[in-house]
């Protein structure tokens, strides 16, 4: 009892001191409302709003489907020119994509010919313009296909491939991006809050005066844990609430308790390793450099920015020890496939195993300092 009455004073005196600092509340609101919406709406893994030009030399009824078909909000309106004022627009930098159709493809396509349409691609950005040209072939196929289906000598294509999504129907970028990003958020402020506390009280001379009185190590870094993950979960829980469910529109399939209990799971983990760095650290310069070696990983490795599968065996391997990636698999989970306890208790019962071997070799390297220290 008398240990949980000192845990609780020194939780009291850290969660005053993150909240008294204008600079640190400021972070914490622009890392949960700013960064989300920005890391989660930003240019993406989709086509959009992209400028396509069309030189129609057919003027036939399957060329002007096929451009109708070019629609927002993936293509701007497109825009008819001719074969020079499209290539000049190009060379500007004021369109993307210029298709141009050729005399009689109407004609040859109906007589089975295959007539070809050329696409050309202002490619300085690469990844627009793949996934662009991607969009174009898919969109003239389907096209070219339904014009056939009217006519009765049309052969039937020997296979159709018939798409259903799951658990996002639309292929909506931003309800995946938005979870990572939460993920990226509660990875960065809560190890870089835990072990800030922990410099600070060594730079500031108050390890000390915490020596001198009636506390035990577990007391002093258990204090800082919770705090941080109290201030920490607070705003993970008003970004989920505000941010991701109304301002970006994220549907929450399953229990938003259970999303909540695990990323305090997480944050427990978390702030376990924010704790372990600031022990080893000896300065927030050294603390620093740190935080960039474990939050890369821990951001690239985890699944937000490539699944865990096509990452090297090794690798694989690797993650396992990193809570950020069960993290990520169990909001997943929870979020888009509304699963319940019964199929993301691996997951939990991981976070806390490793963040509690964290604590565990954080405490003995803060026992050590401390002694060293006296």
């Amino acid at each position: 009892m008398h240990r949980l009455v000192n845990i609780f004073w020194l939780f009291g005196k850290e969660l005053k001191s993150v909240l008294g600092d204008p600079v640190m509340v400021v972070l914490i609101l622009w890392s949960f409302v700013v960064a989300v919406m920005l890391e989660a709406s930003g240019a993406g893994d989709t086509v959009r709003n992209a400028a396509i030009a069309i030189v129609d030399e057919d003027q036939s009824p399957l060329s002007r489907q096929i451009s109708a078909a070019l629609a927002p909000p993936w293509f701007q309106t497109p825009v008819a020119m001719s074969p020079v004022s499209a290539s000049a627009a190009m060379d500007t930098g004021r369109i993307m994509f210029v298709l141009s159709f050729p005399p009689d493809f109407t004609a040859d396509v109906i007589a089975g010919k295959r007539p070809a349409a050329q696409l050309q691609v202002d490619a300085t950005a690469v990844s627009q313009a793949q996934l662009g040209t991607d969009y174009i072939s898919n969109i003239l196929q389907s096209e070219t296909r339904a014009f056939l289906s009217g006519n009765p000598d049309a052969p039937d294509p020997p296979l159709r491939l018939e798409l259903r999504r799951a658990f996002n129907p639309n292929g909506n970028p931003v309800w995946f991006k938005a979870v990572s990003s939460l993920l990226n958020q509660l990875s960065l402020l809560t190890i870089a809050l835990t072990g800030a506390a922990m410099l600070r009280e060594r730079e500031h001379g108050t390890i000390e005066h915490l020596m001198v009185m009636p506390l035990t190590p577990v007391e002093v870094a258990l204090s800082k844990v919770l705090a941080t993950m109290a201030v920490v979960l607070a705003a993970f829980i008003g970004s989920l609430l505000f941010v991701v469910q109304g301002v970006l529109q994220v549907p929450v399939a399953g229990s938003v308790p259970l999303l909540v209990a695990g990323a305090a799971v997480y944050l427990w983990a978390a702030a376990a390793i924010g704790m372990f760095l600031g022990t080893m650290a000896r300065s927030m310069a050294q603390f620093a450099l740190l935080v960039i070696m474990v939050i890369i990983p821990v951001i690239m490795l985890s699944g937000g920015m490539g699944a865990v599968e096509s990452q090297p065996e090794m690798v694989q391997r690797l993650t396992l020890a990193l809570p950020s990636r069960h993290f990520l698999a169990f909001a997943k989970a929870v979020a888009f496939r509304g699963a319940g306890v019964e199929s993301v208790w691996l997951e939990l019962m991981l976070m806390a195993g490793l963040g509690a071997a964290f604590f565990a070799a954080s405490l003995v390297l803060f026992r050590r300092s401390m002694s060293l220290s006296g």
